[in-house]
């Protein structure tokens, strides 16, 4: 077996369009993944659409929303200089990875739907077999994808997205740029939700993972460890 390779793609993006309000990555959705990866020894590339300072999103590290691990992490220096020296998509729009991962937060409402290079990254590792996961928002970066056939990605695929009643629940209605499900659903996604809001739900569709929301982390990234351990046996 060779040395599993994965690319987490996080945003740049740390205020909600014309307001002082801070937004950007939600810190468990990139600190479970990341996480597990490490536990196996796998090769980890964090990128971002412009590289350089991910910005976190405060909400995300109030002690409802800041479990064990990502506590862990944030309180870890080297982790810490890795948010501040992300590389750009650019930099990594040639090499193949054996998955990309899109981690989620507000902030990728912004930076990650019109993305080109991500459009472009997504679809070749897609056509080529390679696991695309995405989790809560950023679910939203598969939203422009279209196959060689001008088809959008998404068309048709059992997935999920952070819910219009859980932005709700958010209190952030107001402030995003767009209702993530629905436009999921305009893209012709097979939309499916957890019947309770908040509560953890993963959708495996052939090499396409997502998650609906940060509760959905833990549960988030076992799932992709165990279809990429499958992938690379099946090598």
């Amino acid at each position: 077996m060779s040395l599993i390779k994965i690319l987490i793609i996080v945003t740049n993006t740390g205020l909600y369009r014309d307001t002082d309000l801070r937004t950007g990555l939600w810190l468990s959705e990139l600190t479970h993944i990341y996480h597990a990866a490490k536990e196996k020894g796998y090769d980890i590339t964090i990128a971002s659409p412009k590289g350089g300072n991910i910005p976190v999103d405060p909400e995300s590290l109030r002690v409802f929303a800041l479990d064990k691990i990502s506590k862990e992490y944030w309180n870890d220096p080297g982790f810490r200089k890795l948010l501040d020296s992300s590389i750009s998509l650019e930099e990594v729009a040639g090499p193949q990875f054996d998955m990309v991962y899109l981690a989620g937060g507000h902030g990728t409402m912004y930076d990650f739907p019109d993305d080109t290079t991500m459009q472009s990254i997504i679809g070749a590792h897609y056509e080529n077999g390679k696991i695309i996961a995405a989790i809560c928002h950023g679910v939203g970066g598969l939203l422009n994808v279209k196959l060689p056939d001008g088809v959008y990605l998404i068309k048709d695929k059992p997935l999920t997205g952070f819910s219009w009643l859980e932005e709700s629940l958010a209190s952030r209605k107001r402030q995003v740029p767009f209702n993530l499900e629905a436009a999921l659903k305009e893209r012709g996604a097979d939309y499916r939700k957890a019947l309770i809001p908040m509560t953890s739900k993963v959708v495996v569709s052939g090499n396409l993972i997502t998650g609906q929301n940060p509760f959905s982390s833990k549960e988030m990234a076992k799932v992709i460890i165990r279809e990429l351990e499958q992938q690379n046996l099946n090598r």
